[in-house]
């Protein structure tokens, strides 16, 4: 067995000691108490960061809760969030409004050169940033974005109670990427952590294309579910 991987094993037994928050020893302390060099105790820590089960606090490190399942269905952040009882959160990056190309156009069932939405926000779960959303919206669709919605709130509890769109279906795709380091810095993680990036494309109830919506999830703390029947 090779020796971080043995320190590993040993710091996940005191990581269940700690409990959630409970802050770690410093890696000289844990390297004097497992007879090993600083850089094992690194290599270990290094996959338990990756794998959600610590998460750095400020200039330490402390033990992470569960990781936030996100369910593969036509439901906000926000209600997602909510259902595992933490509290839902927006830091708005941007909200530009442009004149779509013809790829996005396209996607958006608009004429090229038709005036789109492009919202950015920082997605957050008890005030820890966990991800970074990007939507797009024809302007027609929202003409009043920028006046009428509040960043911090659900965009598709808007387009609903607001403006009355009903959403009929959307296409998702799931990849692994790594963060460009803008994207790091915004979702205040390293630019070597996985990250889980959702494309979705939804369609009103009619049918017709609605939203463009581009999601980078932290790989450390979320896991996506769904059920199949």
């Amino acid at each position: 067995m090779p020796k971080y991987y043995a320190v590993k094993a040993r710091v996940a037994e005191l990581l269940d000691e700690l409990g959630e928050g409970g802050a770690l020893p410093t890696e000289r302390d844990l390297a004097v108490r497992y007879g090993v060099s600083r850089e094992t105790v690194r290599q270990a820590l290094r996959e338990l960061l990756l794998e959600g089960r610590l998460r750095r606090h400020g200039r330490g490190t402390v033990v992470a809760g569960p990781k936030l399942e996100q369910p593969l269905s036509l439901a906000s952040y926000t209600e997602g969030v909510r259902r595992q009882g933490r509290r839902p959160g927006r830091h708005l990056v941007a909200l530009d409004r442009f004149a779509a190309s013809g790829a996005l156009a396209a996607e958006l069932g608009a004429p090229q050169g038709e005036p789109v939405w492009h919202m950015e926000r920082v997605l957050l779960a008890d005030d820890e940033r966990v991800g970074l959303e990007s939507t797009y919206i024809a302007v027609a669709r929202a003409p009043r974005l920028d006046a009428d919605f509040d960043p911090d709130s659900s965009f598709y509890a808007y387009l609903r109670e607001r403006l009355g769109l009903a959403f009929g279906d959307a296409d998702e795709r799931i990849e692994t990427v790594l963060a460009t380091p803008r994207e790091a810095l915004l979702v205040g993680t390293p630019p070597a952590l996985p990250m889980l990036l959702l494309h979705r494309l939804s369609r009103d109830a009619a049918g017709w294309p609605l939203e463009r919506v581009r999601t980078l999830f932290r790989g450390d703390r979320f896991s996506f579910t769904t059920r199949l029947g």
